[in-house]
């Protein structure tokens, strides 16, 4: 989710939903130990629970990033060792690191001595060639053994060699069984499963085999889902009750980035789908498009823009 679940776009979702804890784009750890920690790391208050995603190799450099990112007060600490783009790839973190499950213990083991918070890892089920059933269950077993509190796994396979990021979207196929078969076979380890889940109806049939669910590009891409993942997930009502509510919501967090020099497309680009398949949608989207991007926009732009789009107060209801 590198450039999209950024600050803004994370204040946002928390208005939508209470309890789904909310992950930052992945930050490698050269970025968080030598970069501009305030623009990268800072965040709103609201958004907790959250956590800070990492992307790295080196044990020690990732002891230090992680110490940061408790030190700025996020909720937990991820290690990512799943995302398989080429610029993963070329900096010896992500989905490559599937090869080097003993590393990987070695990252964990560094930021379980440097934080008290949870330290979580999000993989795949395995990369190339590799065997799943013997890539994934070697990797949870060297990071449970190194004290992982949770394990993410994204139920596909990294094909680092042949494939486009965005062709590995959907191939090879998701293989959700093999993260439920992990599961059986190490109760102990809370495991979440991750990879092509788009309703919260979805998730409910996969939290019948695993302790948790991710959701990813359908959260963004659709983040009117979110407004149910109160009331069906946890029995308890959203935030808001309806995206129009939540919006609204939104408007004092609006003026305050524009006072202090933000361009409103910042933060208007993370509700482009907000209305998706409600009447209006097509005339929201198109507004904020073209109106939310110039240099002078204000508050008044998304307005404008929910003026005509007919409300959801449910996403399954939909």
């Amino acid at each position: 989710m590198m450039e999209w679940t950024d600050r803004h776009c994370r204040v946002f979702h928390r208005l939508l939903s209470k309890r789904a804890r909310l992950y930052t784009e992945m930050l490698t750890t050269g970025a968080v130990i030598h970069g501009d920690r305030q623009r990268l790391l800072g965040f709103d208050a609201s958004e907790h629970p959250v956590a800070l995603q990492l992307g790295g190799s080196n044990p020690a450099d990732l002891a230090t990033a992680a110490k940061i990112g408790e030190d700025f007060g996020y909720d937990e600490i991820n290690l990512n060792v799943g995302c398989p783009s080429d610029r993963v790839k070329d900096g010896r973190f992500g989905a490559c690191l599937m090869a080097e499950p003993a590393l990987v213990a070695d990252g964990v083991a560094a930021m379980k001595r440097a934080v008290t918070i949870p330290v979580t890892v999000k993989c795949r089920i395995g990369i190339d060639d590799q065997d799943p059933e013997v890539a994934l269950d070697t990797l949870a077993r060297s990071v449970a053994a190194a004290g992982v509190d949770v394990l993410i796994v994204h139920a596909r396979k990294a094909w680092l060699n042949g494939l486009s990021p965005k062709e590995n979207r959907d191939i090879p196929p998701l293989d959700y069984d093999r993260v439920y078969r992990l599961k059986r076979a190490m109760p102990q380890l809370p495991i979440v499963i991750n990879g092509g889940i788009t309703s919260i109806a979805e998730a409910k049939q996969h939290l019948a085999h695993v302790d948790g669910v991710m959701l990813g590009r359908a959260a963004y891409q659709e983040p009117w889902r979110l407004l149910d993942v109160d009331p069906e997930l946890f029995g308890e009502a959203a935030p808001y009750p309806t995206m129009k509510a939540a919006l609204d919501a939104l408007m004092p967090y609006i003026e305050e980035q524009l006072a202090q020099g933000l361009r409103l497309h910042a933060i208007t680009r993370h509700l482009i789908g907000a209305y998706q398949g409600v009447p209006g949608a097509r005339a929201f989207r198109r507004y904020l498009s073209e109106f939310g991007v110039k240099p002078d926009a204000d508050a008044s732009v998304l307005r404008k823009a929910m003026v005509a789009v007919g409300e959801r107060a449910s996403a399954e209801a939909a």
